[in-house]
């Protein structure tokens, strides 16, 4: 408990850091804007920027509040609220550049929503595109930084608004459905119908305003182009800084143009086609209980990439030698447990994610190598350490380490089947799923007993649709007469 309200007060403190962050880059705003005349502009708008100061209070504390109920990986953990934080500050000092250079309609608007439902999720992007719109109509309201600053402006700062906020929700909905980086750019051409048409709706439509309607449409291009331009530069410096997992880099990752992905594919074929149907099952597997399914199926391909040091030594990248015939089963425990270390260690020195060495080291967690430690015991008078014979562990300690686990041995048992039915298919995952109940495998993951089900009926049917009966060809030879 004394824990929790340390990290709590923790992420309050950071929380409060930000926010002063957040408004001494709106005081550097000011410095740029103003020049040598900074003092004076301060000490004749004290007012404005005590507001806005207050606003920016207010919204940081908002900000947290739904952190705190919705997602409280948010505060308890200082790289997040680095990275909300950071969010923030570049789309102010970006829509400031833009705005104050070019025009505050051409500011990137869309910029934070993209960004954060790639980074963040849906949820917490619908929640910041609301933040951003927010700070931004402030700073156009209490101060001249953004140029809006008078009567006039005043209407044209409520457009911005609208806008915003419209067309950050519809960027949102939009991006998940981008496949690729590249694809990105076609972000920049849905979201501009939105913006013009939102901003012709805002404006008016006699001859007076019509010059100053077509400069408006112009900036609301530069806008859509801008948001996404510096979307497709700052992404990468995300996912690098903060290890950030985006779809994009996860398909980066399971490609097959991956350099891990294609050694694997090379020097041990049986290993990758392995690891293509145990990624397959664990895509399946996740997202029928709501984990993360790209996620589940990049880390499956790399799960036994450690089988690169010695491929021969392991049975699906054998033909009909067995090196193991001339070891002792000491010996081949050895060789055979260690490819979970080697794998973990190929991945860090790769670079890739921390995620997928966990995997790596985790999918057999402390589970008996059987085959040789029954071989060991034809060969020994007395009883063995079983341990001796097992995995070093540890054991799954994520939902998607536990479903890698069941599929990787499925898969395996799987193939040995002489019949593979429904029924017996079933009968295996089950066994499979039990005895690792048994031996305490998912103690440490917090996967319940109806999610386990759940992936058994998943691994079930995926494996029965990978290794499904097939008819039987007739042994008949056709020849060109019986086309006559």
């Amino acid at each position: 408990m004394k824990n929790d309200k340390k990290a709590y007060t923790l992420g309050a403190f950071a929380y409060i850091l930000g926010t002063a962050v957040l408004f001494a880059i709106f005081l550097l705003m000011i410095a740029i804007n103003n020049g040598a005349g900074t003092t004076e502009y301060i000490k004749n708008n004290t007012n404005g920027i005590v507001l806005i100061c207050i606003s920016f209070c207010i919204v940081s504390g908002i900000t947290y509040c739904y952190f705190y109920f919705e997602n409280k990986k948010y505060i308890l953990r200082a790289g997040k609220i680095a990275e909300v934080f950071l969010l923030q500050a570049v789309t102010m000092l970006a829509s400031f550049l833009i705005g104050k250079y070019v025009n505050p309609s051409a500011r990137p608007m869309v910029f934070l929503p993209l960004m954060a439902v790639t980074l963040l999720g849906r949820r917490e992007a619908i929640f910041l595109n609301i933040v951003s719109a927010l700070q931004m109509f402030i700073l156009d309201n209490f101060s001249d930084v953004t140029g809006l600053f008078s009567a006039s402006g005043a209407s044209i700062s409520y457009n911005l608004l609208i806008v915003a906020f419209c067309t950050g929700m519809i960027g949102i909905f939009v991006m998940p459905k981008i496949k690729t980086r590249i694809g990105s750019v076609l972000i920049a051409f849905v979201l501009l119908i939105p913006i013009e048409v939102i901003t012709v709706l805002l404006g008016t439509v006699d001859a007076e305003q019509f010059e100053r309607m077509l400069n408006l449409l112009l900036y609301g291009a530069l806008s859509s182009f801008f948001s996404v331009l510096l979307y497709m530069f700052l992404l990468p410096v995300f996912e690098a800084v903060f290890s950030e997992l985006t779809i994009f880099r996860l398909r980066e990752l399971a490609s097959e143009q991956a350099k891990l992905i294609k050694r694997l594919k090379n020097n041990a074929p049986g290993t990758y086609h392995h690891s293509m149907t145990v990624a397959q099952i664990a895509e399946a597997c996740a997202q029928a209980i709501g984990e993360d399914s790209e996620l589940a199926r990049a880390a499956a391909y790399y799960h036994d990439v450690g089988k690169l040091k010695n491929p021969e030594m392991f049975t699906e990248n054998q033909t009909d030698y067995n090196v193991h015939n001339e070891l002792t089963p000491e010996l081949s425990v050895d060789i055979i447990r260690s490819h979970t270390r080697d794998g973990a260690s190929l991945i860090r020195k790769a670079h890739l994610p921390e995620f997928f060495a966990d995997i790596a080291i985790q999918h057999h967690g402390t589970m008996p190598i059987k085959y040789f430690y029954a071989k060991a015991l034809k060969m020994s008078d007395g009883e063995l350490n079983i341990e001796n014979y097992s995995y070093a562990g540890p054991t799954p300690a994520t939902k998607i380490a536990a479903i890698i686990m069941i599929a990787d041995a499925s898969e395996a048992a799987a193939r040995s089947l002489t019949s593979r039915t429904p029924e017996k298919v079933e009968e295996l995952v089950r066994n499979i799923i039990e005895e690792r109940l048994d031996l305490e495998q998912f103690d440490h993951c917090d996967i319940t007993m109806s999610e386990l089900t759940t992936i058994k009926l998943t691994v079930v049917s995926q494996l029965t649709g990978v290794y499904h009966s097939r008819v039987a060809y007739p042994k008949l030879k056709i020849s060109k007469k019986h086309h006559g």
